[in-house]
């Protein structure tokens, strides 16, 4: 089909030429074989006016059939083979006609042919032999035109509240289930986001898109599936407005369908909050009477704010409006721990708050070994700003995930919000102005290395019906409550990660205003006396991190909290919104205002749990001893060594790819111990125990000439930049800091094929200087995490690799 005949349609919203009976006006019904015959040419010619879904590579199209004013319309053979009945409209008045939208595949256009052709040239037999009426007659008589359908003929929301104009907007988007995946996995492609919430029904998957009317209309054209369009109305606002009746209803519902985690060996996220209410039917099952803790002795395990019972809510079950809106039953796949870290009166004086911390882990280890995702949703803004340096609080954090402190020597996953701005000192316009000034730098404990810390970012940009006001966020940009890390490049990147966090509203003066439509539904620690309340902002973002990791790690729970926190953040990625901040052709350092604000964006479990035929994530766990003693006196000790891998690369299929972009991923994570003596908090290789980098071989780098230059860059990690090559997105300032390193490049596949080295080696760290008497101890743990991503290539990498996984060749090599 002609592209000026496409674009026509997409502007036009499928407003593509309509083909009548002669006479003009709607077609006249037939009655002798010259108007049947001209009826039936008329339908056959829009036929062939649709467009040709065999050379767009189209799933089909979509087809809006109107009928005959004054007259019934027949669809019941417009939901047959091939043919996918998706809406009817009855006449509004009698001198109207009705109308249907339907979905048709190639088999269907071709079936609905040769029913038209049927009734054109086909006559039926009466019982005594004689001529009767033509085949298909009651279908094909019913219908006045065919042409192709627009976004309108799907919309199931009021006609008024159709989307005017053509700027970004969120689309309530029905899917059917079995054809949901494909329109998800290509609408970025085509300038439709679709948020990470789901509704899911029997037939149907309904997702949030934010897109303009063409963007919408060209995705539906080129993937199909989508069965319905509509506004989005239901928001947490309506639940949060119910008496409390209403409110216990939805609950009971909820509950009834919910199926809780009760093995021995589960999952936990242990909240260090505000304690968490077990009065919430949502809650107590999910929480022991007995998983209850405290920091002090004497404080009480209760909620008194609601802060805690909030994070509770959505750590279990994430946003409840999505929740409530589902029918399928819900699995909640982990447990809860609490451990109150804030009393119920005053505060903790600011030097306690790392021991705080520390006695209330202690306090929910005590109970015995489990897997625990600690969450922490609680900062300080006294020393703010630090600068990214190390403080008392975050040092204690580094020292809690390492297993340097606490009563068990383990290791620990935890998450951290990053802090929330001050919504008073914002007025109407350039918000992110605000949020990226130094006042608003990520506050501590945040900024520790081996934490992951939690941003906001939103895509609730949807009110109710009338509702006055704007949302001051666009839809897939940072949350206007998120701090930012104003810091260089000399210290750890933060935030790792965003989540939902939800937007404010702008309505009059200045500042703007939480609206609880722009929020996430959570639970009440009033209950019986109210069920349901909003939150939102990092502290909501970092309940919903948690819950996604716990998740993560549930799937994999023989992994390490390190590998775990590298597959989580790694699988992140910048919204569309969030990349429109880049230029077109962006350098190395064009990444660092979207580093600073979104970390690596966010997180997908999909991209994290796959290894699918056309992407493969490779996963080492490994230990590595970096420092040993020099052989003769000095006043360092020396590099011990370095672990080199030969990836098992699906060599013939990178070849028969030949230049065909190839997507390599590179996370290097490790859990550094702490030294934040004044001296150490200036530099970053005297505050980590040990840092590691990871080097790739350029394509026909021998091992040799390897080893010897990732030898001569070990020894100089503050010197002259030593790149593989040009081809890394974000390159060594942005990759080597903190305790988790992650980069990606783009290049032909042949030339990976041949890229099949890559090196973990260390830099220096304070267990190399004099006063550490026994380096050669000291080993450290890392996790190392390879994905290549062919894109949408027919390339079965994974065929190839998975012999050769079980042959992956480590060797140990002198530095």
């Amino acid at each position: 089909m002609p592209r000026d005949r496409e674009h026509f349609i997409l502007q036009n919203l499928g407003r593509a030429q309509v083909f009548k009976a002669k006479g003009g006006g709607s077609p006249k019904r037939p009655n002798n074989v010259a108007d049947r015959a001209a009826h039936a040419l008329a339908l056959l010619q829009a036929l062939d006016h649709l467009p040709d879904v065999t050379a767009d590579d189209r799933p089909g199209v979509y087809l809006q059939v109107a009928g005959r004013p004054g007259e019934v319309m027949i669809t019941s053979g417009l939901d047959a083979s091939g043919l996918t009945l998706l809406k009817v409209a009855p006449a509004v008045a009698a001198n109207q006609a009705a109308s249907a939208t339907v979905f048709a595949s190639e088999k269907g256009l071709g079936k609905l042919r040769q029913k038209i052709e049927d009734f054109r040239d086909k006559n039926r037999t009466k019982q005594d032999g004689s001529e009767g009426r033509p085949y298909n007659a009651d279908l094909v008589l019913s219908i006045g035109t065919i042409v192709e359908a627009g976004l309108r003929a799907l919309w199931r929301s009021p006609s008024h509240k159709f989307p005017v104009g053509n700027d970004p907007r969120p689309w309530e988007i029905w899917l059917g289930r079995e054809t949901a995946a494909k329109f998800i996995d290509g609408a970025a492609e085509l300038g439709v986001v679709i948020s990470a919430d789901r509704l899911t029904f029997p037939e149907d998957i309904v997702v949030i898109g934010a897109a303009t009317s063409e963007a919408l209309a060209l995705a539906v054209r080129r993937l199909g599936g989508v069965r319905a369009l509509a506004a989005p109305t239901v928001t947490a606002d309506y639940f949060d407005a119910m008496d409390i009746e209403g409110q216990v209803e939805w609950v009971d519902e909820l509950v009834g369908r919910t199926t809780f985690q009760n093995e021995p060996n589960a999952n936990y996220i242990t909240l260090l909050d505000r304690g968490v209410s077990r009065a919430h039917p949502l809650i107590a099952p999910a929480l022991a009477v007995a998983d209850r803790h405290a920091a002090q002795p004497g404080w009480s395990v209760e909620d008194q704010v609601g802060h805690g019972t909030q994070l509770a809510g959505l750590a279990l079950f994430g946003d409840l409006t999505v929740a409530l809106q589902t029918m399928n039953p819900i699995q909640v796949r982990h447990r809860l721990e609490s451990a109150k870290i804030i009393p119920d009166a005053g505060h903790n004086p600011h030097h306690l708050l790392g021991a705080v911390t520390r006695a209330g882990i202690n306090a929910a280890e005590m109970t015995g070994e489990r897997r625990r995702t600690f969450t922490m949703a609680n900062t300080t803004e006294d020393d703010t700003p630090h600068d990214g340096a190390p403080t008392s609080w975050s040092s204690e954090i580094d020292q809690l995930t390492s297993g340097a402190s606490g009563e068990n020597n383990i290791k620990r996953l935890m998450l951290i919000s990053a802090g929330n701005t001050n919504q008073n000192v914002y007025g109407n316009g350039d918000y992110l102005a605000v949020c990226d000034h130094p006042d608003n730098e990520v506050e501590s404990p945040a900024h520790a290395w081996n934490a992951i810390c939690v941003g906001a970012f939103t895509e609730k940009n949807a009110l109710p019906d009338g509702e006055a006001g704007t949302p001051l966020a666009p839809f897939g940009d940072l949350a206007p409550s998120s701090r930012t890390a104003s810091w260089s490049s000399h210290w750890p990147l933060k935030p790792d990660v965003v989540f939902e966090g939800g937007n404010w509203l702008i309505h009059g003066a200045p500042p703007p205003m939480k609206h609880p439509a722009l929020s996430l539904l959570t639970t009440n620690h009033q209950y019986p006396m109210r069920s349901f309340t909003t939150t939102g902002e990092t502290s909501g973002a970092t309940a919903l991190a948690a819950r996604a990791v716990t998740e993560l790690w549930a799937d994999y729970p023989d992994l390490w909290p390190e590998t775990i926190r590298a597959l989580f953040v790694s699988s992140a990625r910048w919204t569309p919104k969030m990349r429109s901040h880049l230029p077109a052709n962006p350098a190395k350092g064009d990444y660092s205002p979207l580093f600073k604000r979104y970390g690596y964006g966010v997180p997908e479990l999909e991209r994290a749990r796959r290894s699918a035929s056309n992407a493969l994530t490779l996963i080492v766990e490994d230990t590595i001893t970096p420092y040993r003693v020099a052989n003769k006196p000095s006043a360092q000790h020396i590099h011990n060594e370095m672990k080199l891998f030969q990836l098992p690369w699906p060599v013939e299929e990178l070849r028969n790819l030949v230049n065909a972009p190839v997507t390599l991923r590179v996370a290097l994570s490790t859990f550094i111990d702490p030294n934040p003596s004044e001296p150490a908090r200036g530099s970053k290789f005297r505050y980590a125990s040990h840092n590691l980098r990871f080097k790739l071989n350029r394509p026909n780098e021998d091992q040799a000439a390897f080893l010897a230059r990732i030898s001569k860059a070990a020894e100089q990690p503050d010197g002259p930049i030593v790149e593989e090559d040009d081809n890394w997105s974000y390159g060594r300032n942005r990759r080597d800091v903190g305790s988790l390193q992650i980069d990606e490049l783009v290049c032909p596949a042949s030339d990976l094929a041949r890229r099949n080295l890559i090196a973990v080696h260390p830099v220096a760290g304070w267990w190399k200087t004099k006063t550490v008497e026994d380096p050669q101890n000291r080993q450290a743990r890392f996790a190392l995490i390879v994905e290549i991503d062919a894109g949408e290539t027919n390339a079965q990498l994974y065929a190839e690799i998975h012999a050769a996984i079980a042959n992956l060749n480590v060797v140990a090599a002198a530095v």
